[in-house]
């Protein structure tokens, strides 16, 4: 096996193709299962949770084999949001806990993602680990410790009651008007229930999954279908999910957009003014906007930043004792609540923000000012290498000194697609087009 299985986010790709076969969901959950089961005893557990996608049905009843072929006991929550896993996995004290799922992506990819019996995403070691048990040979249970598989029917509903306990206690919601947009995805039945036994009067958008429609023009990475909702609806505020519901983009009531990063600094602020922000610090990874980094040291706060991943977040908070942390992209991880993003927890913090302040969500959502930002991104075929060419480094180092003391460039490739990010800051708007066009031409010529 030469190319690597996991990415920045477990395992992704398009269903049934590599990896994103059936056979290999079967290996993965033998060795997840052989990595896990540490002695002969049938106290051994794993649940699994899926979003909405046709190819989950596939890949779900593929893990449970390879998992109960090694003697693990499948717990089955059906579609249930990604942080619901992390935090059923640790409640229903299991060895392990995955989510099928490619988040963001469009319905015809899937990705499976492990989390350890402490619910928090597993680590690259022990990622690498599984990958190397994958590429050899498989040691299979005897047939009569061969596990078996259940279905949990109130594994949504374990969730949903958590989820309101995250809410400021006695609190309620009534007389707010807020669109939710769950993407046709796995918080399709959660989020509105939340809100509505909150208080809320909920207008419900993308909650008709068909397994295919998962992400398409909706969600939080097409938040014109929820902007348009919370305008017609005349609503307070809009939140937005992704496919698995472990990121969020809020709206305020002209359905204007806040990324994660205006709502990690409202967060962050409020925390801190509280006592509660851990270390004095919020951690983001290398894409928020320098904006976010000034206005936390106007505030005496501290930002730092992690490789892409909320993964990579994670691990930060962990180990320096911070609890707030997040992505620019919508990931908001706040450890007091969550092993993992959840977007929709962090919905309820920016409600508790609005019904504490009296403030309308406009007056919320835009904390600081953004220093002006653009990313474009580049595909690529497996194989090449383009940021190894000769011009592109040129053009690289050109674009590098001419951003020199007025902002920064960042150049990577994805984690989850054949995918260059091309991402500049700068307060000279021409400077920054310039120099993000002249990479993504260099990058274009050489994978042409």
């Amino acid at each position: 096996m030469s190319r690597k299985l996991f990415g920045t986010d477990g395992v992704r790709g398009e269903a049934n193709s590599w990896p994103m076969t059936a056979e290999m969901a079967l290996r993965l959950g033998g060795a997840a299962g052989r990595y896990f089961r540490r002695d002969s005893s049938d106290r051994h557990r794993v649940v699994i949770g899926k979003d909405t996608r046709l190819s989950g049905y596939m890949l779900e009843n593929a893990l449970t084999a390879g998992l109960t072929s090694t003697g693990m006991n499948v717990l089955l929550l059906g579609p249930v949001p990604t942080p619901a896993v992390g935090y059923l996995t640790r409640s229903m004290r299991a060895d392990l806990g995955i989510m099928i799922s490619a988040s963001h992506n469009p319905a015809k990819d899937n990705g499976i993602k492990f989390f350890g019996p402490d619910g928090f995403k597993l680590s690259d070691e022990a990622e690498a680990e599984i990958e190397a048990i994958v590429a050899g040979e498989i040691r299979l249970a005897q047939p009569m410790n061969i596990g078996r598989a259940k279905r949990i029917d109130d594994g949504l509903g374990r969730y949903v009651e958590y989820a309101k306990t995250t809410f400021p206690a006695r609190g309620r919601l009534s007389g707010l008007k807020v669109v939710v947009d769950c993407a046709n995805g796995a918080a399709y039945k959660a989020a509105p229930e939340v809100l509505w036994e909150l208080g809320c009067e909920v207008i419900p958008v993308g909650v008709s999954p068909n397994g295919t429609n998962i992400n398409d023009k909706c969600g939080s990475t097409y938040t014109q279908t929820a902007a348009e909702a919370v305008v017609a609806h005349g609503a307070d505020l809009g939140i937005a999910l992704d496919g698995d519901a472990d990121r969020v983009m809020i709206l305020d009531e002209t359905g204007r957009v806040a990324d994660g990063d205006q709502i990690m600094a409202l967060f962050a602020c409020r925390w801190a003014d509280a006592g509660l922000l851990r270390g004095g610090t919020l951690v983001a990874t290398v894409m928020s906007n320098l904006g976010l980094e000034r206005f936390l040291d106007g505030r005496g706060l501290r930002l730092e930043r992690t490789k892409v991943g909320d993964r990579y977040v994670v691990e930060r908070m962990r180990e320096g004792g911070f609890n707030l942390g997040g992505e620019q992209s919508g990931h908001i991880v706040m450890t007091d609540y969550a092993t993992t993003g959840d977007g929709l927890m962090a919905g309820l913090q920016f409600l508790a923000a609005m019904a504490e302040t009296g403030l309308r969500a406009s007056e919320l959502v835009r904390q600081f000012e953004t220093v002006p930002q653009l990313l474009k991104n580049v595909r690529y075929q497996a194989g090449q290498e383009p940021l190894s060419a000769d011009n592109v480094r040129k053009v690289i180092a050109e674009a590098e000194a001419s951003l020199t003391g007025k902002g920064r460039l960042l150049i990577r490739k994805s984690g989850t697609e054949p995918l260059i990010r091309v991402m500049a800051e700068c307060e000279d708007e021409a400077i920054l087009t310039q120099a993000v066009d002249g990479i993504v031409a260099a990058v274009e010529a050489a994978t042409a």
